[in-house]
């Protein structure tokens, strides 16, 4: 029976630096540059044949990337030069485990350097195939969870084409189940918008067509992470890819957003969306907004509309540090008849569900294996050899 061993994480890897890479050479191509934050772009060369594994040496420090393909390790990174035998997805699973966050070192902008994680002194199975066994326990959950992922931004994907082509482009489906404007259907001049838009439809004040709550903090005193009373969302930081993330909750909610509510974010960065998916408390850093007659996909894609907007003046130097309660009731937007709106959300609700039901399932994944990681690597739980 494999065990676990004391053991020093150079026996196991050897870490390199990651390579400079100046502006001038940065060109489009199939290699992902892996930044400490992420992918940074793509490059026609690479350094390092994949699978491997990188972590952040400067900036955002200790969180470990697996890439599959070959890739180009940036300079704010540290990749692993040499695994010495052991399972890759093993070793990426370990690095989680150690939390390498917490050895960084300097002042100001944190770093992290090789030659002081080499040394330390970590607990590890050494049988390779007891590593194997290990790691696709877990590998088995973070396929699930990037697939579900996958699906959903697909999903979202067709929706937004679809309010692109009815809203932006005029085409959705006339009298004749005919798309719009393509078959001939009168357009008429808006003095407000100064454009064309579709004979019937108007100009509205969101605060005519959705029902705005601004949020407002609770106490800090109230504040807590053990789930007494409700969740507590106080701005984007909170934010996930579509739904919040659960960290805090309130005994003394003041501001409240219900489910399928829209979560606005009124600071910097002013325009990033959410969608509440349960009942909860917002702060003032967050406005939550949902459609009079029910079409919430509407102007959830409206919005993102407007963020476009937000980021086009913030990238000419117009930053915005919030939006105000004003400016946000008088934003204006086309508004076309309510039903068709509401032909609009019923076509894509089954989207919707289907992103809600598996952006849950991966909630639940994740809790499952950051449950199992730790027990795992400890030896606490231990894969059944079944040869």
């Amino acid at each position: 029976m494999s065990e676990v061993k004391t053991c020093e994480l150079g026996d196991l890897i050897e870490f390199q630096r990651g390579y400079d890479l100046p502006k001038s050479e940065f060109r489009n191509g199939p290699y992902p540059v892996q930044s400490s934050n992420g992918i940074l772009g793509y490059h026609i060369d690479y350094k390092v044949e994949g699978p491997g594994i990188t972590i952040g040496r400067s900036g955002t420090v200790g969180i470990p990337h697996y890439l599959n393909e070959n890739f180009y390790p940036h300079n704010t990174t540290l990749f692993v030069k040499d695994f010495k035998g052991n399972d890759r997805k093993y070793i990426y699973y370990l690095l989680k485990h150690l939390k390498l966050n917490d050895f960084k070192t300097g002042s100001g902008v944190p770093t992290m350097n090789r030659n002081h994680l080499h040394p330390l002194k970590v607990n590890a199975f050494i049988d390779k195939n007891y590593q194997v066994k290990l790691s696709s326990i877990l590998s088995i959950l973070d396929q699930k969870i990037a697939l579900n992922n996958q699906i959903n931004e697909e999903l979202e994907a067709m929706a937004k084409t679809l309010y692109d082509y009815w809203f932006v482009q005029f085409d959705f489906p006339d009298e004749n189940g005919k798309p719009y404007k393509s078959s001939g259907g009168k357009m008429v001049y808006n003095d407000q918008l100064k454009r064309e838009i579709p004979e019937g439809w108007g100009v509205e004040k969101l605060e005519n067509i959705a029902n705005i709550t601004m949020g407002q903090s609770p106490k800090g005193t109230s504040y807590n992470e053990v789930g007494e009373g409700m969740l507590f969302f106080q701005g984007s930081t909170d934010f996930g890819w579509r739904f919040p993330v659960a960290r805090q909750y309130t005994t003394e909610p003041s501001r409240i957003a219900e489910e399928d509510d829209i979560l606005l974010s009124v600071r910097a960065p002013v325009g990033t969306l959410n969608i509440a998916d349960t009942r909860c408390c917002i702060g003032r850093g967050l406005a939550a907004i949902n459609s009079k007659v029910g079409a919430n996909s509407y102007i959830f894609n409206v919005m993102q509309d407007f963020k476009k907007l937000f980021d086009m003046m913030n990238s000419v130097g117009t930053t915005f540090g919030s939006i105000t309660k004003d400016d946000l009731y008088s934003l204006k937007l086309i508004y076309p008849p309510n039903e068709l709106l509401m032909k609009f959300d019923k076509s894509v609700n089954s989207f919707d569900r289907e992103i809600k039901n598996r952006s849950r399932q991966n909630q639940e994944l994740t809790q499952l294996r950051d449950w199992l990681l730790p027990m795992l690597m400890n030896g606490q739980a231990r894969v059944e050899d079944k040869t």
